[in-house]
């Protein structure tokens, strides 16, 4: 069987789709076609269409996992569930069944992401204290928490815990400052900053300071 025909999409210009004998066979990005060596004229057998056809998916399922992996940096755990859910069978509006992808491409995507540092855990904790910073006032073990909970290894979290300048005092003031007009009771107030994380020490400071540092 022969390539017949490389043309470019229309809603990607990324991807082309790939003529076999007069008729659509698969696509593939502009990187794998250079790659692959695909041609028009070239001959393949059934077998050699299939494994094309293999590397066809596994650009798409790549392309989707890295749009998933910029819109904000992921772990590895985080990545590894949403590969996941590609691997079950979908059912669609008309009824009909979607394979999953298999497990090997999974992995197989996992692993360039991986290589090409898409997904990173070191990159994700310091993206995560930083924006947890920002956001709102948050304990460092709480901190901690969340990122084990995405999988983080707890070397990593205390490592990016240990270079940020982020102080517990500082982000409890900022929870104090929202917080305290809500409790009429202190006791209930220093309960509920407790169970955000901050130790009581900390939060005895913070409540003990004069009202032009709290």
């Amino acid at each position: 069987m022969k390539i017949s025909g490389i043309r470019a999409q229309v809603r990607d210009a990324q991807r082309v789709n790939v003529m076999v004998d007069g008729v659509y066979r698969f696509s593939l990005d502009i990187s794998q076609v250079i790659s692959l060596g695909i041609k028009v004229g070239a001959e393949y057998t059934k077998e050699e269409l299939r494994g094309l056809e293999q590397e066809s998916l596994f650009g798409k399922v790549y392309a989707r996992a890295l749009e998933y992996a910029l819109t904000r940096p992921r772990s590895q755990r985080e990545m590894k569930d949403y590969l996941y859910r590609k691997t079950r069978d979908t059912r669609r509006k008309d009824g009909a069944v979607k394979p999953g992808i298999s497990e090997e491409t999974a992995a197989r995507v996992l692993d360039k992401l991986l290589e090409k540092k898409h997904v990173d855990d070191e990159a994700f904790a310091s993206y995560w204290v930083e924006n947890r910073k920002l956001r709102k006032g948050v304990s460092a073990r709480r901190l901690a928490q969340e990122m084990a909970s995405k999988g983080v290894d707890r070397q990593i979290i205390d490592e990016v815990l240990a270079t940020t300048d982020r102080e517990d005092i500082e982000e409890l003031r900022k929870v104090i400052s929202k917080k305290r007009t809500r409790y009429d009771d202190e006791k209930k107030l220093i309960a509920y900053l407790a169970g955000q994380g901050f130790s009581y020490d900390t939060i005895r400071e913070a409540l003990d300071a004069p009202d032009d540092e709290a």
